[in-house]
């Protein structure tokens, strides 16, 4: 599958305030960047590795107080669905070094809270198939409402009050996995099926070997993300960052499939 993507960010900042930005689409297994183009009108860009195991980020250096930015992308996905229940779980001892920091609890993520409700919901299955029942636990147990989070509301606060936006369903469903010995990581992309058109969120789980796409919103699928990066929440993968003060003016997100 090939998607469009097509972004315009135009925020207020502070004067000459330095801008992190992850909002490329990565080169990265699963998916072939075939085209891409980032402005930002007046800046100088510098680019710099992402926080987490791909994508990369830029640094947006703007002489005023205005940030502009147009990113135009295509994108082709080549990742395959594949049924989460057939997928096994790999044991600890097994796991590579660049994997286990994904079982711990983070800003985002206290898996360590969850560690009692997972034993007891989701303690008869093992591997893809309780992957699969914690998706949809999260998808049944949460409403998403717009607006009913913050950025700082961590997987405890949605847990309770089980409303949210996909950034919040993305760190439930984090932890839940990290509190049932599964690594988890949460993942930015886009997709055409997301509504409202936004930076989406969701999971990424390690199973039989290898990380496995898992949207507990239901609004994208493993064959149709263009993956941006990933890290332990979204904390590391946020989609800008400013040391002070930013309003958003406009913001456009289109993705479509060609």
């Amino acid at each position: 599958m090939r998607l469009n993507i097509d972004v315009y960010m135009d925020y207020q900042t502070a004067p000459s305030d330095p801008v992190l930005l992850a909002v490329t689409a990565a080169q990265t297994e699963g998916q072939t960047v075939l085209q891409s183009d980032l402005e930002v009108e007046g800046a100088t860009l510098r680019w710099i590795d992402g926080a987490g195991q791909r994508g990369r980020m830029v640094w947006a250096f703007v002489p005023g107080e205005r940030l502009q930015l147009r990113y135009k992308a295509l994108v082709e996905v080549t990742r395959a669905t594949v049924p989460l229940d057939r997928l096994a779980p790999t044991r600890f001892p097994d796991l590579p070094g660049g994997v286990i920091p994904y079982l711990r609890p983070s800003r985002f993520c206290p898996s360590d809270l969850f560690v009692s409700f997972v034993a007891k919901q989701f303690g008869h299955l093992d591997g893809g198939a309780k992957v699969a029942a914690m998706r949809d636990w999260v998808a049944g147990a949460l409403t998403y409402v717009p607006g009913s989070s913050t950025g700082t509301t961590t997987a405890i606060d949605t847990f309770v009050t089980r409303e949210g936006v996909c950034r919040d369903y993305a760190h439930v469903m984090c932890s839940l996995a990290r509190a049932a010995n599964i690594p988890a990581r949460y993942v930015s992309g886009y997709g055409p099926q997301v509504n409202p058109p936004d930076f989406h969120a969701l999971a990424e789980v390690w199973l039989d070997g290898a990380w496995h796409l898992v949207d507990p919103t239901g609004t994208s699928t493993p064959s149709d993300l263009a993956v941006i990066g990933s890290g332990r929440d979204a904390a590391d993968v946020s989609f800008m960052e400013t040391e002070n003060f930013a309003q958003a003016i406009y913001q456009r997100i289109e993705v479509s499939q060609v």
